[in-house]
């Protein structure tokens, strides 16, 4: 297995977290909806603050581990774009004001940094005492592809665990901040912002499911999967405020990520059957002729499917605009306009 430096893992781990908990504060000392240029200067400290650990990487380790970290960054950035589609449609669904967006997306981040966490030791040893494990996300990840290109979701309905919450519990009309309890004629409630969150937690869930064995398929290092994961969550906030109604409009990222997803899957079935060690399956031994696909084609592969989905979403989107007699920036009101402050 790879190896980093002890004191280059530890003092990541602890930057990333100095950085977590002062975006977090910044975003409760000062509720607001983040401003065009903003969100855009943030996003481009965190894709930058990407690049340069990947280069520390690739300095203090080798190019191998520097491909690694890029490959699994832009395999989970992908999945968290597509993530913050759902968000979107939790914030249009429950009416959440613009201002409260902020808190209820970084505790959205928040949750799913728990949740993949989780995962990922759950994942690495599973790895590690069970070879074959590598059949069962090659083959999870082909079905994830196949529902996300090809079953149309219902996004109009609840979640299981609202609806019975809907039925059980007393609650308000309107939010008061984040605060999930409130007090309403004398009586103890709860607020809409507990739908919020039980809604933006199950997703998080779900998407931890497909995410951390798209990643395990780029490297076994859990040191690089959870370093991905958090630079592909950070910056999630302000790319949501940037994107703005962008997001709706990108009608084909949807067949990249699933793309991706299907190749990764793909290379894991094959790299299960390099190391296979099940008795049913050649006999208990190693198919040698099986392939084993290299960090920089998988490198290659994922930013050629986000390149062209992401260009073609655009295309589309331009050309459908300028057919309705707009341009696309006029069909797309920014959520960071001077009137929604």
């Amino acid at each position: 297995m790879l190896q980093l430096p002890a004191w280059f893992e530890i003092g990541s781990l602890v930057v990333l977290t100095l950085i977590l908990v002062a975006d977090l504060l910044l975003v409760v000392k000062r509720p607001h909806v983040p401003s065009f240029r903003e969100s855009t200067l943030w996003v481009v400290f965190y894709v930058a603050l990407a690049l340069i650990f990947a280069l520390l990487m690739y300095l203090l380790g080798d190019a191998e581990h520097a491909g690694q970290f890029i490959a699994g960054w832009l395999t989970e950035y992908s999945l968290s774009i597509d993530n913050l589609f759902v968000f979107v449609i939790i914030m249009a669904r429950f009416a959440v004001p613009k201002k409260l967006q902020q808190e209820v997306l970084m505790v959205g981040i928040i949750l799913a940094l728990i949740f993949r966490g989780i995962f990922i030791l759950l994942g690495a040893q599973l790895i590690e005492n069970f070879s074959w494990i590598f059949y069962i996300f090659g083959v999870w990840l082909v079905y994830t592809a196949y529902q996300q290109a090809f079953v149309e979701h219902d996004d109009d309905k609840d979640n299981l665990l609202v609806r019975i919450l809907r039925r059980r519990v007393k609650i308000s009309d309107d939010y008061n901040g984040i605060k999930i309890r409130t007090v309403i004629d004398g009586h103890r409630v709860f607020t809409p912002i507990l739908f919020v969150f039980i809604a933006i937690g199950t997703t998080d869930l779900l998407f931890a499911l497909d995410s951390i064995p798209a990643i395990f398929g780029i490297t076994q290092s859990p040191f690089i999967v959870f370093t991905a994961n958090v630079f592909a969550l950070m910056g999630l906030r302000q790319l949501y405020f940037l994107l703005g109604g962008l997001l709706e409009r990108l009608e084909y990222l949807k067949y990249g990520i699933a793309f991706i997803l299907a190749f990764i899957g793909v290379k894991l079935v094959l790299h299960a059957m390099h190391v296979n060690e099940l008795p049913f399956i050649n006999g208990g031994e190693h198919i040698e002729w099986a392939p084993e696909i290299s960090t920089w084609m998988s490198l290659g592969v994922i930013i050629a499917a986000m390149a062209v989905a992401t260009v073609a979403s655009v295309v589309k989107a331009n050309v459908d605009a300028k057919r309705r007699g707009h341009t696309l920036m006029e069909e797309v009101p920014h959520f960071t306009d001077d009137d929604a402050r």
